[in-house]
């Protein structure tokens, strides 16, 4: 890893950009109505919470537009929403961001399982590299500050051919990154990839770290997934273990006893060393539910589940 002074840490990242928006607001200078309602004060509960909660669009199953998605959402009691690039329209989420006060806060790269940087074919690496950039500008547009990744998947070759390809087609989106101040957010996922996927419990974060680090920029971190591992790897110490990599988290239940996706709270995963290492780890940010959805009443369900399992009451 770089040293402290060349890497943000959370609080600063986070702290520097409220400065800036608010130094932009003060000075008269324009902003994007997708960005407006960011600088509106949130409630005092909002505010003394360490983490603010945030869904995938996927799950919010409303009828009608996706403005009443968007306020679907919030009144769920949800901070924010993630969005899908390629593919989201700028102009409607602008406008639904606008009318309903919910703030997008990253994005999934819509793609990145089908077309991926792993791949030994050139031509689709480049258009994964393309799918990721346009990731990265459609939540710059809307005011979003991740894009989320899935770097490859381990049925594109050994992986001393893989990481390679991956780190080199990922790091061309880097400076697009940084010019934009989105962060390259990567997940921890079934992909075969930088874990044993028929090991057992027992498994380390280490492999991601070594990833995360070689990319060697503060516009590269992970999107923890506390679910998604909880079959390979103990939680609390991969968090610990990825400490100020994890720039968001995901959130989803599973059950080692059952070896099967569960309800949030109805798992097994060790929720109270999770905060724990959270705690440790001075983890300040956003924590996106990726479980099945619904409507209105599924929706409120789901942001209560992430209130006790995440000790945000």
């Amino acid at each position: 890893m770089p040293d402290h002074d060349t890497r943000f840490s959370r609080r600063s990242f986070v702290r520097s950009g409220a400065a800036a928006c608010l130094l932009t607001a003060s000075s008269g200078m324009s902003l994007p109505a997708s960005v407006k309602p960011l600088l509106q004060p949130r409630t005092r509960q909002a505010e003394d919470r360490r983490i603010l909660k945030s869904l995938k669009i996927g799950m919010v199953k409303v009828d009608g537009s996706l403005v009443d998605k968007f306020k679907a959402a919030r009144t769920a009691g949800f901070d924010g929403i993630e969005m899908n690039s390629p593919g989201m329209s700028v102009e409607e989420t602008s406008k639904a961001i606008a009318e309903s006060g919910l703030p997008v806060d990253g994005t999934v790269c819509s793609t990145h399982w089908s077309i991926r940087h792993s791949s030994p074919d050139a031509g689709q690496r480049a258009q994964a590299l393309q799918d990721l950039q346009t990731a990265i500008r459609d939540t710059h547009a809307v005011g979003g500050n991740t894009a989320l990744l899935v770097v490859g998947h381990g049925q594109d070759g050994p992986e001393d051919e893989i990481w390679p390809r991956a780190i080199e087609n990922i790091a061309k989106a880097i400076p697009l990154a940084a010019r934009l101040g989105v962060v390259i957010a990567i997940e921890n996922v079934w992909n075969h990839f930088l874990y044993d996927h028929e090991g057992d419990e027992n498994q380390t974060a280490d492999k991601f770290v070594r990833f995360v680090d070689e990319l060697n920029s503060p516009w590269v971190g992970m999107q923890f997934d506390v679910g998604n591992h909880w079959k390979y790897g103990d939680c609390g110490q991969w968090i610990r273990t990825l400490g100020k990599r994890i720039v968001k988290l995901d959130v989803k239940g599973y059950s080692r006893a059952n070896q099967n996706w569960a309800k949030l709270g109805e798992d097994d995963i060790d929720w109270a060393d999770v905060r724990d290492a959270l705690q440790e780890i001075n983890f300040y940010g956003w924590a996106a539910a990726e479980v099945g959805g619904g409507g209105a009443d599924r929706l409120a369900e789901i942001s209560a589940a992430l209130d006790d399992c995440l000790g945000l009451k």
